[in-house]
């Protein structure tokens, strides 16, 4: 009877509600100790929709694995908007700063193709582009060339490992 659920739950405010409790109801496990679970691993990203994979045994033991939200999801929540411009090549719904596009480059990097922070970067910035959000008050493809041309090659370098 061992099993697998996937649910998207909001970050660090999962509850024995649905999606999760009409889910786990009929296992065997303890509902209250995977949401206690869910909600200590998921507090980083607060409230932004995370994909979670609750894997359980017929002991009633679980392991959860915390997938990282969509770029979009990130960049919206960093930024505090809600949806993206209709036409975003001319409407800008927000800017934002090379920190934040690091910041969120490095949420997201275990979960891109890229190789490295600065390709990780490059990804969230298309997103960016998509969204209609400017980078430092320019145009995300700009700020991209930017990036491409080594201008921001310090600030995207890989910290050292420990």
């Amino acid at each position: 009877m061992a099993g697998t659920i996937e649910v998207l739950v909001p970050g660090g405010q999962a509850n024995p509600g649905p999606p999760l409790g009409p889910e786990l109801g009929p296992t065997p496990v303890d509902v209250q100790a995977v949401v206690s679970e869910i909600n200590e691993q998921t507090a980083a990203f607060d409230g932004t929709e995370v994909p979670v994979t609750v894997e359980y045994e017929d002991d009633g033991s679980f392991t959860i694995d915390v997938g990282v939200p969509p770029t979009a999801a990130l960049v919206k929540d960093e930024l505090g908007f809600e949806t993206g411009s209709g036409v975003p090549q001319e409407d800008f719904v927000a800017d934002a700063s090379v920190e934040q596009i690091k910041k969120i480059a490095e949420q997201k990097l275990p979960d891109l193709l890229a190789y490295d922070l600065k390709g990780a970067a490059k990804e969230v910035v298309g997103t960016c582009t998509s969204l209609g959000v400017t980078i430092e008050g320019e145009n995300p493809r700009e700020f991209k060339e930017k990036i491409d041309a080594g201008e921001y090659d310090e600030v995207f370098a890989e910290a050292p490992e420990a």
